[in-house]
């Protein structure tokens, strides 16, 4: 089914928000949805992930060029997506050397206060270049 224009300047507004969170850091859907200006919308945030064009697609946006790994919940869990999604996740971030932990249920967690990127605005928003809050925890 064909996206509205509406879902998919929204879709390609988190993809490319997305695209800005450095390597070896983890943010928030909510956090996501914030620096979009519709704090609201954070499940549409994990909608958008869960969606996200596989590399083969083609596609500018896809699972290659959007680090859909670095995107956790709140709490700095993992989501569970679909079988072995929160492990290839986990996975992938490690790989990026990030500390991802698992606790007695299975559950995948990210500490926030070492990897967490919570920025006042976007990278790319700012005039002079600096990022300065670029590590601010929520």
């Amino acid at each position: 089914m064909p996206r509205s224009e509406e879902a998919e300047a929204w879709s390609n507004a988190v993809y490319a928000a997305i695209q800005e969170v450095p390597y070896g850091k983890v943010t928030s859907y909510g956090h996501i949805a914030l620096l979009l200006g519709e704090p609201q919308r954070p499940r549409q945030v994990g909608v958008c992930l869960k969606s996200l064009p596989n590399a083969e697609s083609g596609l500018h946006y896809n699972s290659a060029t959007v680090p859909w790994q670095r995107v956790v919940n709140t709490k700095g869990m993992i989501s569970h997506r679909g079988p072995g999604s929160a492990e290839r996740q986990a996975q992938a971030l490690r790989l990026e050397g990030v500390e991802v932990r698992s606790d007695s249920m299975g559950e995948f967690h990210v500490d926030f206060s070492r990897y967490g990127w919570f920025p006042k605005h976007l990278p790319s928003e700012e005039g002079d270049g600096e990022s300065e809050d670029s590590d601010d925890s929520e």
